[in-house]
């Protein structure tokens, strides 16, 4: 029994969906047709032989009318032929009491017993005269039974055609379930087999821009296959603009480590001849050297961190904001000496901690104070505003800016400022690789926090970080 199990399963997996659809649906209907007509049959069956008992009975009561207080005799006896009446015999309990001549009608024991009151009336088939014929055996009073007869075999005949109709009407009706499955699992699957063509396509030309076409009707109404179309869409979508930005990533860092590697190769090829330099030009070029290098380690590194998109959860800890705002401010001050740095810490705030990292959260804080003092003419501050907001105190929610006095950032380029290697125009001519920004969005998304950029009151640009509120701490038994 498991092995024709297995085999079954064996033969569904190895059929398309398509087919088996096609089967299960045309199954169900053919099942349901022939359930009707063997349903129909039967009831026909019924209702015919209801029928020719109905006629015995009414052929019973007008003999018994009309031969009431009569002996055993035979009433008529020519019922081989369709137009002749009934057969009908009057039989007593007593064979010895049967009259001289033959019954027509055969006599058994039961009708000896319905005579003598011992048994019920009740229906029989007999073959009489060459023909099927229906009898029914009742009593006729004084130890007397009644048997009338008919010709049965006009109902059988009319039983045999309406099996036949029935059975023509099945296979038609089996026949049309079958083309009626195939239709219906073509047209169901039709969404499949399109979203199927479209994986294959994009599996076989890597090209993840192909989409597959949905039928127009409001979104709230659409069926499952439709949705899943749809979903399967946006999953397109989603992988288009990954690949995209993918690219996009490849090409800004092969066109931003050209230049470094550029000039480290051009360095070392000068040292390699530093015979013919004087010591001043090997001093430059072994400094030129340093500083390629430390810019190639630092545009891999940052490319190794934007390759992080969360942060492990062994090395979260509650971490207090103003402890690493002083931190980074501090380092600040000694890495920009002709900015000064001016933190504000408001009420509350002091004392509200968030999980993260405190090195990431420190690296998102410094890139953010270190662009703020790139466009800072000298002798502008830039402002660290650390603040709550929202009700809770320390654990409602938490906010710090860093603002600048500088140009600010054109409308032009606000919303690409937190794209990967995009630096304005402003921007092209200062240090840095156009990193910094992607990286702190990425650190505070990573945290649960938002970061964002705009124009700042009265000019400059204003960088904003947004906490949201705290969640209560877990409580555990002991």
């Amino acid at each position: 029994m498991s092995g024709v199990r297995r085999l079954g399963a064996r033969w569904r997996r190895r059929r398309p969906l398509r087919t088996r659809l096609a089967l299960a649906a045309s199954a169900a209907v053919a099942l349901v047709a022939v359930g009707v007509c063997a349903a129909a049959f039967f009831v026909i069956r019924y209702e015919l032989l209801h029928q020719l008992d109905l006629s015995l009975t009414q052929s019973a009561t007008r003999v018994i009318q009309e031969n009431r207080g009569e002996g055993p005799q035979v009433v008529a006896g020519e019922c081989r032929y369709l137009s002749a009446p009934a057969c009908a015999q009057i039989v007593p309990a007593d064979p010895a009491a049967d009259p001289g001549e033959p019954y027509p009608l055969p006599v058994s024991p039961p009708v000896r017993e319905v005579a003598a009151g011992k048994r019920a009336p009740y229906y029989s088939n007999v073959s009489r005269f060459g023909q099927p014929l229906r009898m029914l055996t009742t009593p006729f009073g004084d130890g007397r039974a009644l048997q009338v007869a008919l010709r049965a075999d006009p109902v059988e005949k009319g039983v045999r055609q309406a099996a036949v109709l029935l059975a023509g009407v099945g296979g038609v009706g089996v026949l049309l379930a079958g083309l009626l499955g195939y239709a219906v699992s073509r047209a169901g699957l039709a969404p499949v087999a399109r979203l199927t063509s479209t994986a294959e396509r994009i599996a076989a030309t890597r090209d993840p821009r192909h989409r597959i076409e949905l039928p127009a009707g409001p979104p709230g109404r659409q069926d499952e296959v439709t949705r899943l179309a749809a979903s399967f869409n946006t999953m397109l979508g989603e992988l288009e603009q990954s690949v995209t930005s993918q690219r996009r990533l490849v090409a800004d860092a092969s066109h931003e480590l050209r230049t470094p590697l550029t000039a480290l190769r051009t360095n070392a090829e000068l040292l390699a001849r530093g015979d013919r330099l004087t010591p001043a030009q090997r001093e430059r070029a072994s400094a030129a050297l340093g500083r390629g290098i430390r810019e190639v380690t630092g545009l891999v590194n940052d490319l190794i961190e934007l390759a992080r998109d969360e942060e492990p959860l062994p090395l979260l800890e509650d971490v207090r904001i103003v402890e690493v705002a002083e931190h980074t401010v501090a380092t600040a001050r000694t890495h920009w000496p002709q900015t000064p740095f001016v933190l504000e810490v408001g009420a509350g705030a002091a004392q509200a901690v968030r999980p993260g990292v405190p090195a990431r959260l420190a690296r998102l804080l410094t890139n953010l104070l270190d662009n703020a003092a790139k466009f800072s003419p000298p002798g502008t501050p830039v402002e660290v505003t650390l603040r709550t907001y929202g009700s809770g105190g320390s654990a409602g929610g938490l906010e710090l800016t860093v603002r600048d006095h500088g140009p600010g950032i054109p409308a032009a380029d606000l919303p690409y400022v937190f794209d990967r290697f995009y630096r304005a125009e402003a921007a092209r001519a200062l240090p840095g690789s156009g990193l910094g920004l992607a990286m702190a969005r990425q650190i505070a998304r990573a945290h649960g926090a938002e970061l964002t950029a705009g124009a700042a009151p009265g000019g400059g640009a204003l960088f904003t970080l947004t906490f949201g509120p705290q969640e209560p701490a877990r409580g555990g038994g002991q």
